[in-house]
């Protein structure tokens, strides 16, 4: 992964956005790491990743308690009794 100072970034920005369409850069500040530039098309694979990710754990969570025999109603019996 490139690495490049906020200062190059400002004064550089566009030659950063060429190389971070062919690799993510690490934006650094007071020599720690401060952000990391990504494409779109990386950004958008990894917000897809994190969708199908949640909605597995939400399928398994759903899947136990479905097991355990907590229906729709019962849900909504135990979210109302908590408000």
């Amino acid at each position: 992964m490139k690495q490049v100072t906020a200062n190059e970034a400002k004064q550089s920005l566009g030659k950063v956005i060429d190389i971070v369409q062919r690799e993510p850069v690490l934006i650094q500040r007071y020599n720690r790491a401060a952000a990391v530039m990504l494409s779109v098309q990386e950004y958008e694979k990894l917000t897809a990743l994190n969708k199908e990710e949640f909605q597995r754990f939400c399928d398994r969570v759903a899947g136990k308690a479905k097991k355990q025999g907590l229906t729709e109603r019962k849900f909504k019996q135990i979210i109302n009794a908590e408000k």
